[in-house]
């Protein structure tokens, strides 16, 4: 071999420490905190100060799960398109700063809708204010998925196949504790009314509570976007393997929408599971755009009381997820850890309403750690039964498949809580009723993806599914 050809053989990269999986986490942390930004102030902002119907405040805001499809793009651009010979860390940063001011801008257009909605009622002007408050949602999740994609591809570049499993725990993780860090640096950055209760805001409250929103969506989007440029410098320089794989993993973004039903329903059995999967995911997801607003209305809770709701939820969620694993899966198996979770979820509910009805904020806190526990468990069990349901080799399309089916799950699920909620106001007289009806959907939905699940079997889903599910690619690849 002559010297030439030695300088040309790269030095293999290292593995990644601890300490730099917790760094790489900082960037889900980001986007955690930017959750409660958008599902844990707007929505609330909407639907109670702003008294905005719920199905148009849940139907914006999901827009930015909606165009979760673009991911494919913006994979394959930081793939073939390196800036600045890297091609995630740029993209990442770049999305960063792209959803920071688009969430700034969403509002300034939130309240542009509530002074005309208030002004002018439902005329040409409002309409609108709410195309472009839309609008600027979908931008908001384009920027999303141009940072979190190059992201996702970035912990696959940095790891190998024994240690990836160990990063995607710890950056999961950490997406928890931004919820839980930016539900409490919210609450304590929002105001109390001065004149008024928090049932009733006056007028001078509502420019308190502008003045006070608007300043949030300039501080933490900022600490956001430096959560990111930190979790990410000088990482894919030193570890990223991307250079050196020829054969690289499939990735989740590289499933596009119609492969990913393709896939989905390769066979009874994966289409039995993934309708379940969807079942679940829109049960566990629907109160997200109403809870907050169900603290304002019925419990009388300030906004920044219904923005530290999600310090419970996510505390109890981190519980749930840090023990399912190796105390429960171990001694009820994937399966019966599912099914567990899903019962729980659709009984701890019910505490949501009873805590309705006693109109106690306390007691709300306390269900909705509970409901965070349960949804751990749920979340967990789903995982461990999904990656156990698909060879190595089918692995990364089925992920894929389920990641963007998830995404449009969330999203509709998004949706319909706001929309059953204006159905129970036009049902039901007291506002609590019009609630419930949220809270039992999810629970039966819940009761009806377990008994989807009965009807999953595991041994026929690895002998029939992983022949189906490679037989699909096959075709694509011809």
């Amino acid at each position: 071999m002559s010297n030439s050809e030695l300088v040309d053989v790269a030095p293999p990269k290292p593995k990644v420490p601890l300490l730099t999986m917790f760094q790489l986490g900082l960037f889900q942390m980001g986007l955690g905190i930017m959750s409660v930004l958008t599902l844990g102030i707007l929505n609330r902002v909407m639907i109670k100060e702003l008294a905005i119907p719920a199905t148009i405040a849940a139907g914006t805001i999901a827009m930015h799960q909606f165009v979760s499809p673009a991911r494919l793009w913006f994979g394959q651009l930081s793939d073939a398109k390196p800036i600045g010979k890297l091609h995630r860390t740029g993209y990442i940063w770049a999305g960063a700063i792209l959803f920071a001011i688009a969430a700034f801008l969403a509002v300034q257009v939130m309240w542009q809708l509530g002074a005309s909605l208030q002004a002018v009622g439902w005329t040409a002007p409002t309409y609108g204010w709410i195309s472009l408050l839309a609008g600027v949602f979908v931008i908001y999740g384009l920027a999303l998925s141009a940072g979190s994609t190059p992201y996702a591809a970035l912990l696959v570049d940095v790891s190998d196949e024994d240690d990836r499993s160990k990063l995607v725990g710890v950056v999961w993780s950490m997406l928890m504790v931004g919820i839980v860090i930016g539900a409490i640096a919210s609450a304590r950055l929002l105001p109390q009314p001065v004149n008024s209760t928090c049932q009733e805001l006056g007028t001078t409250d509502l420019t308190l509570l502008r003045s006070a929103v608007d300043r949030l969506f300039l501080i933490i989007p900022a600490v956001v976007v430096g959560l990111c440029f930190a979790a990410t410098v000088g990482i894919e320089r030193k570890y990223s393997r991307f250079a050196t794989r020829s054969n690289r993993t499939v990735r989740e973004d590289q499933v596009t929408f119609g492969r990913a039903m393709k896939v989905l329903t390769a066979s009874p059995q994966t289409g039995l599971f993934f309708t379940f999967l969807l079942c679940m995911t829109i049960s566990l997801f629907m109160q997200d755009a109403v809870m907050e607003s169900y603290g304002g209305q019925v419990f009388g809770m300030c906004v920044g009381d219904t923005t530290k709701l999600n310090a419970f939820w996510g505390t109890g969620t981190l519980i749930g997820i840090s023990t399912t694993g190796f105390a429960i899966v171990p001694r009820l198996g994937k399966k019966n850890t599912t099914r567990l979770g899903c019962l729980s979820v659709a009984f701890t509910l019910s505490f949501l309403i009873l805590a309705g009805v006693s109109a106690n904020p306390k007691m709300l806190e306390w269900s909705l750690l509970l409901f965070g526990l349960a949804s751990g468990i749920t979340t967990t069990g789903a995982i461990s039964l999904m990656l156990d349901l698909t060879a190595a080799e089918t692995a990364g399309t089925f992920i894929g498949a389920w990641g963007l089916a998830q995404a449009l799950a969330r999203a509709l699920a998004t949706v319909l809580g706001g929309a059953v909620l204006d159905i129970g106001r036009g049902i039901f007289p007291n506002i609590l009723l019009a609630y419930s009806l949220v809270f039992i959907i999810q629970a039966i939905g819940m009761i009806v993806a377990v008994i989807l699940l009965q009807r999953v079997n595991i041994q026929e889903f690895q002998i029939t599914a992983k022949q189906a599910i490679a037989a699909v690619i096959a075709s694509e690849q011809d």
